[in-house]
């Protein structure tokens, strides 16, 4: 009887609304802010030269690709984003709703931290391969991009195609480590964000409106943003590189170093070598702006959509 009651917990409609309204309003943010993205991954990818403002790097974009290369690739981000957060949401609710027996007194920061890390292990193993593929969809055409990612990856599911057929699993899951490493990310987001919730309607006595919605989703992803983002710029130069035979040496065992995907230690020792300290926070301030900013109006649009959701349930009820 417990067994079949937590099984019902597991698929309650609670869950599906937190789900559907997570992916709907992670989707509207990135639709809002999807340049400051694109400029964060064009940052990130730079190996060397001067770092240049996230003003300045729309200005060049604009300039010498067109205003719609700012929204390149935004339609499989979105595709892949809608999954990602309806994953993820699902889960988080999922494991709250099952380890909370209905007792609001049960929840806190640690248990939030746990259950965020938990939901994130889950989605990274479910998610991986259509980011690979997104890393690569939005630098096609781009200066320095090889041939390979310009003719090959073209759409999501070509893409996705690809690399099953060149690289195996293993380029599916390319930078799984990095990702596993910063399921803390979005952990540290809920956590903050689920402390700041409670304590804020606490004080307001059960009331908040969308301006607070907004601001505590921005502290919270401010907060973990900062704490992992060399993490976060390591993941995406894993993605990005491709076994791209076009330009190999012409010995094999130079071919064989040219293929092989370096690991997350190996780029961090050469970021620091080449760059510095400061090559680890390369991109930095595009990625406060658009992941705060994004995160902000998603958390905003998610208790929206969520709250609007529930009470239409229980009108119709």
């Amino acid at each position: 009887m417990v067994a079949q009651s937590k099984i019902s917990q597991v698929f309650s409609y609670q869950n599906w609304v937190h789900a559907v309204s997570g992916a709907a309003g992670g989707c509207i943010a990135m639709s809002t802010f999807y340049p400051l993205d694109t400029v964060r991954s064009r940052l990130q990818l730079e190996e060397s030269g001067e770092v240049r403002s996230t003003k300045r790097v729309i200005k060049e974009i604009v300039l010498n690709e067109g205003f719609q290369s700012l929204y390149r690739g935004l339609g499989p981000v979105l595709q892949s984003l809608c999954i990602s957060n309806f994953v993820y949401f699902y889960t988080f609710h999922a494991l709250k709703l099952v380890t909370s027996n209905g007792a609001r007194g049960q929840q806190s920061a640690l248990k939030d931290l746990l259950l965020g890390s938990i939901a994130g292990i889950i989605n990274v193993f479910t998610t991986t391969p259509f980011w690979v593929v997104n890393t690569r969809l939005r630098m096609r055409n781009v200066a320095g991009t090889s041939d390979e990612v310009n003719k090959h990856y073209t759409n999501l599911l070509q893409g996705l195609k690809y690399v099953a057929k060149t690289e195996g699993l293993s380029g599916l899951w390319s930078g799984t480590i990095p990702s596993l490493m910063l399921v803390s990310n979005p952990a540290l987001q809920f956590m903050m964000y689920e402390l700041l919730k409670r304590n804020l309607m606490i004080f307001t006595g059960g009331e908040m409106g969308s301006l607070s919605f907004f601001v505590i989703g921005a502290i919270a992803k401010a907060f973990a943003t900062v704490l992992t983002y060399p993490l976060q710029l390591v993941q995406t130069k894993q993605r990005h590189r491709t076994n791209d035979t076009t330009n190999t040496p012409s010995t094999s065992e130079q071919a064989g170093k040219q293929q092989k995907t370096p690991s997350m230690l190996e780029i961090m020792v050469s970021i620091l070598q080449h760059q510095g300290i400061g090559g680890l926070f390369r991109g930095l301030e595009a990625k406060i702006l658009q992941t705060v900013l994004t995160a902000a109006l998603m958390f905003m649009a998610y208790e929206k959509i969520a709250g609007i959701v529930k009470l239409l349930l229980k009108r119709s009820a």
